[in-house]
């Protein structure tokens, strides 16, 4: 004769806590359920569909099923369990470094602003070391360098000016003088004329020797 548990109502109860509970976190308020009541309610329906199967291979459907849920629960419960304690672990972790970033950002901030005064106090210090004389000195060699570069400048730009306008002047040399030749050409030809370039290779082609 098939096995039967002593402990059902137990089982029940217990198992009716952790579908209860499951319930409760999966739909009673507007806060997602945590992992674990997410695990145990995976685990219960899983548990009880297996118990299920098992009780009716021995005739206790019934407590099969419950049995099953509780276990599953209990299984999908820890199983939550720990993947809701490693995630709290790992927020915390950021959490932590972001705190960490932040306090090195404010303690480099204060920092800076620490030794941008120092920098402040001690050049004012050494503004009262400076006499007038010594400023003015300082004053006439900046101008008399700034005169300097400003000659050295427009030097440089007058002679640059040269050479583009020398450039400019032999470009357009060449461009009229052909030009006039092209006119000089047309022209004699116009009026039935041989041109000079013709003239002057009829004058330097020697006369062919009469045929004996």
């Amino acid at each position: 004769m098939a096995r039967t548990l002593n402990s059902t109502p137990l089982i029940q109860q217990f198992t009716a806590g952790i579908l209860a509970a499951t319930l409760i976190g999966a739909g009673g308020c507007a806060v997602a359920p945590s992992k674990t009541v997410t695990g145990a309610g995976t685990g219960a329906g899983a548990g009880a569909v297996v118990g299920g199967v098992a009780g009716s291979a021995s005739g206790n459907t019934s407590q099969g099923v419950l049995a099953g849920a509780a276990a599953g629960a209990i299984i999908g419960g820890l199983i939550g369990l720990g993947q809701e304690f490693k995630e709290r672990k790992e927020q915390e972790r950021l959490a932590q470094e972001r705190a960490y970033q932040q306090d090195l950002s404010k303690k480099r901030s204060e920092e800076a602003k620490a030794k941008a005064e120092m920098d402040e106090e001690l050049a004012i210090a050494q503004g009262f070391k400076i006499s007038d004389l010594e400023l003015n000195e300082a004053q006439k060699k900046v101008d008399e360098a700034a005169g300097r570069l400003a000659k050295l400048r427009e030097e440089r730009n007058a002679a640059l000016s040269k050479k583009k306008a020398l450039d400019e002047a032999q470009e357009k040399l060449l461009t009229t003088e052909a030009e006039v030749a092209r006119l000089e050409e047309e022209l004699a030809r116009l009026r039935g004329e041989k041109s000079s370039a013709s003239a002057t290779e009829n004058q330097t082609t020697p006369p062919k020797a009469p045929k004996t």
